[in-house]
């Protein structure tokens, strides 16, 4: 079984309770605090590589905010995808004027070095004072239908956000963020346009990825040592036992 950077599985909303049971379930007794450890430690790592595995992202960005209450305040998390709904980049802030927008744009052109040919967002207007200084020789449009495909790139980031009962920070939620959406993406090969023959077969290449092998190593290396050991394995031969008895019955 693959653990994803969000102490879950990439492709199913689980809490860190939920992976505790289905490694209990497979004989391998360790405590969800432990796994909540194994994601901090490994999680952006993951992501990373898979960033840098992924082709290169498309030239049309779809840019979008939505606020987060942490805390009792509000902030706002910015994100841009690519036409073909794939992540770009997140960030949270806690205001959306010029400088915010900045802020983000840079952080942006940073990570990916190269610049959209168009650029998708609603009619704040921080976005149209940002681009006519940063990027003034790049189409901006600007019109509410347009972005639906930012705003539905929000979807996952709601239901973790429900899952988890909220964020307790802007860094918890820029951190956990951050190595989600590369991490919950590559599980997520568009189903509904894949035949059922070539969604499975797309999928084992995906778990077969070599980033999800190799830090599936260390976590289990990490996690599965010392006190952990003898009591995995006697949770394996009582297993084996018990599925003998009933063959024989």
């Amino acid at each position: 079984m693959k653990i994803g950077s969000t102490g879950c599985l990439g492709e199913v909303c689980l809490s860190y309770r939920d992976v505790e049971e289905l490694l209990f379930a497979r004989g391998v007794i360790v405590t969800y605090e432990a796994i909540r450890k194994w994601c901090q430690k490994f999680g952006q790592a993951y992501a990373n590589q898979l960033r840098r595995w992924r082709p290169k992202p498309g030239d049309k960005w779809h840019l979008d905010e939505v606020f987060l209450t942490i805390n009792g305040a509000r902030d706002d998390l910015w994100r841009a995808v690519d036409q073909d709904g794939h992540v770009l980049d997140i960030l949270v802030q806690s205001r959306r004027n010029k400088k915010a927008a900045k802020k983000f744009f840079y952080k942006l052109l940073k990570g990916l070095t190269y610049v959209p040919r168009v650029i998708i967002t609603d009619k704040l207007q921080s976005y149209g004072a940002t681009k006519r200084e940063i990027l003034p020789s790049v189409e901006h449009r600007q019109h509410r239908y347009l972005n639906n495909r930012a705003e539905n790139s929000h979807q996952p980031t709601r239901q973790r956000e429900r899952r988890m009962q909220g964020f307790k920070s802007p860094g918890h939620a820029q951190r956990f963020l951050s190595a989600y959406g590369p991490s919950a993406q590559h599980f997520r090969p568009r189903r509904h346009r894949l035949p059922a023959s070539e969604y499975r077969r797309e999928m084992a290449q995906r778990f077969q990825y070599p980033v999800t092998s190799a830090v599936g190593e260390d976590v289990c290396d990490m996690g599965i040592d010392g006190d952990y050991q003898p009591q995995a394995e006697a949770v394996r031969r009582r297993t084996t036992r018990t599925m003998a008895v009933r063959r024989e019955r």
